[in-house]
Formats: structure tokens, C-alpha cells, sequence
């Protein structure tokens, strides 16, 4: 984990930016993985900005997270489009085989599972997204296979 006075390193790097608040909170958030309560507190104290203000941006866009995720992260679609077309076999396969829920992390920390409303891409449904990857025509066992694809790279010295 990157030390936290490459905080102040980021919140310099905007000091000519008239509202620099969702810029820094990004880098933060690439950093260090996720914003948590001591890297949120040392963001308020660089910015001096209220830490209520702070937390109010932290956990209001999606992009931001206050919560530590896997390295991998799981998005789900359950849409019209990918309900019809057997989402719910899908989802309830990759909970099985991951031992979580959507809003859980895996023990080994490898995997984040999350619900997406639409990934955009309904012709190829079921989707899911692993990180900036699409994966569509999705069946119980497609999806498994990805997986553990996954969980080979994550588990992985190279």
C-alpha cells in the first residue's frame, strides 16, 4: 500500500483547479484502492475541506468506493433484456461459486461482486463485466469458466 503522504503529493498536483475535489478523490482512489476513513481524513485536512463534505462526494458518486474491493470486480446485469434471457441462473451460479453476495468480497480478496442496472450491450445478454472486460451470451457454466480463469491470474506470482 502507497504511503499516505502521497496524498499530499495528488492534492498539490491541483492546486490551480478551481473545484479539484473529484479529481483528487480519482487518484486517491487509484493509489490506494478504495477511500478509507484515514485517507478520507487526510484529503480534508490537505483540501480543508469539511470531512462531511468529503464523505458526501465519497459516497455519493458511483465511481468512488469506501469500501476495500477484490481485485477483480464483478458487475452483473439483470435487466429486462438479460432476465429473459437467464441472468438469474447466471447470477445465482457466480454466487455459488464465489461463496458471496452482490456488495461482498471474497475472503482471499481476489473477487468483488456487484449489480450493474445495464452494461449497454442486450444483444449478447446475459452480460457481466470483470473490471473493463464484457463477457455476453452468458451461460451458468460460461460464466464459472471465466471465473476461474480469473482466479488463476489473481492467485499468480507472474
Amino acid at each position: 500500500m502507497p504511503e499516505i503522504t502521497i496524498i499530499d503529493e495528488i492534492v498539490e498536483n491541483y492546486n490551480d483547479v478551481k473545484t479539484p475535489l473529484i479529481y483528487i478523490l480519482k487518484d486517491v482512489q487509484k493509489e490506494f484502492g478504495y477511500l478509507s476513513d484515514n485517507v478520507l481524513t487526510r484529503v480534508a485536512k490537505k483540501t480543508k475541506i469539511p470531512l462531511s463534505d468529503i464523505y458526501g462526494v465519497a459516497t455519493f458518486y458511483s465511481l468512488f468506493t469506501t469500501k476495500e474491493k477484490g481485485k477483480y470486480i464483478i458487475r452483473c446485469c439483470n435487466n429486462a433484456p438479460c432476465h429473459v434471457n437467464g441472468s438469474k441462473e447466471v447470477l445465482d451460479k457466480t454466487k455459488e461459486y464465489l461463496g458471496i453476495d452482490f456488495g461482498e468480497t471474497t475472503k482471499d480478496k481476489i473477487f468483488t461482486l456487484e449489480f450493474t442496472s445495464c452494461l449497454g450491450i442486450c444483444a449478447v445478454a446475459p452480460v457481466m463485466m470483470v473490471n473493463d472486460d464484457v463477457y455476453g451470451n452468458l451461460t451458468p457454466e460460461k460464466a464459472v469458466a471465466i471465473l476461474k480463469d480469473y482466479k488463476l491470474k489473481g492467485t499468480s506470482n507472474v
